[in-house]
């Protein structure tokens, strides 16, 4: 079991970059990832859509490749579908990806923070809930950003037209006085320097990839299935 490989799932390339940082914090882990990019985006989709696709990329991850756990690498399909894969199979572990809304807002000294994301996860309880419990001081603004979605599935992270359309986004956040700007969506960090171009230290912006990745490695060692040190992962990249 030790052996075996995390599989990770998303509305396409997003979640690569939690794949990424899965790999820096576990070298020694397999891993398979699933870029459904057929159906992406997510965010425009209905809970049951999403739902249904959630409930079939993890059980390909879990029958065809015999993940030892899956790692929900989009915010829209957490917020849909993770409470009902974890009561389906409730001794596999799941993780999920939730907007960084706590840490932006303990830090932040305006007491205004902005998050990017996608509908789906704005009406999802994880990002109800996080908000409700850790950003009761501080006022948040929720900008819903589907376009960045299939700017980074085209590959349009940079250029002119690129930045003209992350300005539109990021200005009114600046302006209303937000000192965090969290990306609430893993397709986001894809064009994080284009972001912090636009914002210019105007502001933080906070990507969530390296807190999920040490979240997934506590995982996997609290049930003792962690790959041993000096193992050969492989690596499955499938669309």
């Amino acid at each position: 079991m030790n052996g075996s490989p995390v599989g990770f799932f998303d509305s396409g390339i997003g979640g690569v970059c939690i794949l990424d940082a899965f790999k820096e914090t576990c070298p020694f882990e397999s891993t398979v990832y699933i870029a459904d990019s057929s159906n992406c985006p997510y965010g425009s989709k209905t809970r049951d859509e999403v739902l249904r696709l959630s409930r079939m990329h993890a059980m390909r991850l879990r029958k065809e490749w015999g993940c030892k756990m899956v790692v929900v690498a989009c915010n829209t399909a957490t917020a849909a579908a993770i409470d009902e894969l974890r009561r389906e199979s409730p001794d596999f572990p799941y993780v999920g990806i939730e907007p960084a809304v706590k840490p932006a807002a303990l830090s932040s000294r305006t007491g205004v923070v902005g998050v990017l994301a996608t509908e789906g996860t704005f009406n999802g309880r994880l990002y109800r809930e996080t908000k409700e419990k850790f950003a009761k001081d501080v006022t948040v603004i929720a900008t819903v950003a589907d376009e960045f979605v299939e700017m980074v599935e085209r590959g349009e992270t940079s250029g002119e037209a690129a930045e003209e359309k992350v300005l539109r986004r990021i200005e009114p956040l600046i302006a209303s006085g937000c000192d965090s700007i969290v990306l609430g969506c893993t397709h986001f960090p894809h064009l994080k320097p284009l972001i912090e171009k636009v914002v210019a230290g105007r502001a933080a912006v906070v990507d969530p990839s390296r807190a999920v990745a040490r979240r997934a490695k506590a995982v996997l060692e609290e049930r003792g299935l962690l790959a041993p040190d000096g193992a050969k992962p492989t690596h499955v990249f499938v669309r």
